[in-house]
């Protein structure tokens, strides 16, 4: 298994990153939070997990190995394939789905594109017993809270947009981000965002 790559960030996409590791490029999935870190260049250390399929080998690549662990964790919920655990940690900490788990939150996980609301519950059954406890403190208004309009324009500039076609694209979604009840979700925002940007070019 390949536990981690480490190189220079070669290319930069809406879901994936190419970091040069000894002369080769490997593509690593990645959600929006871990790709808005990451800069084309750059050098970056990302832990991985490889899916292996009978027709591909995937990586997906975490910030860090509790990231990594919990993705792993979520795919021995039956119906969650990587893609399924990687937009839930698109949408979510590790830490605000253990949250969400140790306290029956539903709500939380139909936030996720994907997971309906007996999907939820199911998960909620499956899950209660395998991801933990919540490392952190159960904050109040989450530290990830730095404001999803600081999060997304870091995001923007990190996949390569200059800083005016990211202000634009924040004040593009900023409409949809306030009609949001509770926290703005910073995964579905980087899509909207994008979509207007391609429109634009």
């Amino acid at each position: 298994m390949i536990a981690f790559v480490s190189g220079t960030v070669a290319a930069l996409a809406p879901d994936a990153a190419v970091v040069e590791v000894g002369g080769v490029g490997m593509a690593v999935q990645c959600t929006p939070n871990t790709l808005s870190a990451l800069r084309v260049g750059k050098p970056a250390r990302l832990h991985t997990s490889l899916v292996v399929r009978e027709d591909s080998l995937t990586l997906y690549g975490f910030a860090d190995d509790d990231e990594r662990q919990v993705f792993e964790l979520l795919q021995t919920a039956s119906g969650v394939g990587p893609r399924l655990a990687q937009a839930m940690l698109a949408v979510h900490t590790p830490d605000a789905l253990r949250r969400a788990v140790a306290t029956g939150d539903e709500k939380a996980l139909t936030a996720v594109p994907g997971i309906g609301k007996k999907g939820a519950q199911k998960l909620l059954l499956e899950l209660k017993d395998r991801l933990g406890a919540p490392v952190g403190a159960p904050a109040v208004g989450a530290p990830v809270t730095q404001g999803w309009r600081d999060q997304l324009h870091a995001a923007l500039i990190g996949l390569g947009y200059a800083t005016r076609e990211a202000d634009e694209a924040v004040a593009a979604v900023a409409p949809q981000a306030e009609a949001t009840a509770g926290t703005p979700q910073v995964g579905p925002l980087l899509k909207a965002a994008l979509q207007t940007l391609n429109r634009a070019r």
